[in-house]
């Protein structure tokens, strides 16, 4: 398995945060991935054969061959169904919005094509990527029809930036009572802007990243027990933890360090 991470240009570089590619050869006994709600909405382009996505009642759809996946509000299974080939475009909380062609907030925990998403463009932005030989062709690919979508940055309200930024640098651990204080915003406000413009509440968003910077002490295994690790994230105790751990995973910590972590040291990485 092969997972490289590329920065993008500088004009990009506010709105996106990577471009990542994962290449694996097919598997004879393919696993369920779960991949993990991170507050970032990604572009995702499969050169390689498709991904099964898992839905309710054990039942399961193809990915579209290329599309932009919603925020993530819970867990999503997928199994590779071949080779991996994916290319992807991974945007900050705020970045895709001025990209967004639809309401944000339409596209929680779905696949969206391109081709939905932008008409003839975006399936023009598929042949391009899916054809290009080398990680270098499309990311150029990919910026040249980033930059030409680009509509005017002033729809990130600034609001919303400061929002993201605190809920980040605070690791997610401000009650929305204490992030509309500091922002000086009306709460409800706040939680209409926050949602219209990224697809999450800014509790979601707290709960995402406290969750996500106790997943990376999880895996780098810089803890000494559960009751630690949740103290450490700042969890009223080791139920609270467990529950939110549960609602954005599947499991409870003791599973998902089993069978997921081998995956998802791939895009946590380890210190």
């Amino acid at each position: 398995m092969n997972y490289q991470v590329f920065d993008p240009c500088k004009d990009l570089s506010t709105l996106v945060k990577c471009y990542w590619t994962l290449e694996s050869p097919k598997e004879d006994n393919p696993e369920r991935q779960t991949i993990v709600p991170d507050g970032c909405m990604e572009m995702i382009f499969h050169y390689g054969d498709l991904y099964k996505q898992y839905v309710e009642n054990g039942n399961h759809i193809f990915q579209p061959k290329c599309f932009v996946i919603g925020q993530l509000t819970r867990p999503l299974d997928i199994e590779p169904m071949g080779e991996t080939g994916i290319f992807s475009v991974r945007f900050y909380p705020e970045g895709f919005l001025p990209f967004a062609t639809i309401p944000i907030k339409e596209m929680e925990n779905k696949a969206i094509s391109l081709e939905q998403l932008y008409g003839i463009d975006g399936l023009k932005i598929e042949q391009l990527i899916v054809n290009a030989i080398s990680t270098a062709e499309k990311i150029n690919h990919i910026e040249t029809f980033l930059l030409g979508s680009l509509v005017l940055l002033e729809t990130i309200n600034s609001i919303i930036k400061s929002t993201i930024d605190t809920i980040l640098t605070a690791n997610g651990q401000l009650s929305v009572a204490e992030l509309s204080k500091k922002i000086n915003i009306n709460r409800r406000q706040l939680e209409r802007k926050f949602t219209s413009a990224i697809g999450l509440s800014p509790k979601q968003l707290s709960k995402i990243i406290r969750l996500q910077n106790t997943l990376k002490l999880l895996i780098n295994k810089k803890f000494t027990s559960l009751t630690a690790l949740a103290y450490e994230g700042d969890y009223y105790d080791q139920a609270h933890f467990i529950k939110d751990f549960r609602e954005f995973t599947g499991l409870t910590p003791k599973e998902f360090y089993g069978n997921n972590l081998r995956m998802s040291s791939l895009f946590y990485g380890t210190d």
